[in-house]
């Protein structure tokens, strides 16, 4: 029989002790998400940027647009961006990435590969979100260019006043 509820902490005790119908068992963990050729696929954005992301066992390479991580993120901060997640989970030389990318400029397309590699490496290996998430790598940077305003040369700039 159905538990009577004459107030609200009653109510409260009855949720607390209701387990959901498709809650996983303790111990149970999240499958891992590749594709036939056992490639994990995700997308990365940041500001104007979107990275489409395969990650597959391998020896380390990176491959941008078609062209060596080397070439495509000439310096090297964008290049040690790109590298965080995979040094994070100590998983640097283990996987083999193929990004497509597009939009921004260099520094938001680093971002978002490095977000694309982040949510990537989760969906094959979902343990390693533990070692993603308080590195802030599974974020998506919410941060964009503010649009420009009517009546303002840009977004926020007002034309010089003139008191004659």
């Amino acid at each position: 029989m159905a538990e009577e509820v004459k107030n609200f902490n009653d109510l409260k005790s009855t949720l607390i002790k209701a387990k959901p119908a498709n809650a996983p068992e303790d111990g149970a963990e999240k499958k891992a998400n590749r594709d036939k050729q056992g490639r994990a696929y995700a997308t990365g954005r940041r500001k104007n940027a979107i990275a489409r992301v395969w990650i597959k066992p391998g020896r380390g390479q990176i491959v941008v647009n078609g062209k060596e991580e080397k070439i495509y993120f000439a310096r090297p901060v964008l290049r040690m961006i790109v590298r965080q997640p995979l040094i994070a989970t100590a998983r640097d030389g283990q996987f083999d990435v193929i990004v497509s990318v597009k939009g921004g400029g260099l520094s938001g397309q680093a971002g978002a590969v490095r977000h694309g590699i982040s949510r990537a490496l989760v969906a094959y290996e979902p343990a390693l979100r533990a070692a993603l998430k308080p590195g802030g790598f599974l974020t998506r940077d919410p941060r964009v260019v503010e649009r420009k305003k009517y009546g303002h040369p840009k977004a926020r700039r007002s034309f010089q006043f003139s008191k004659r």
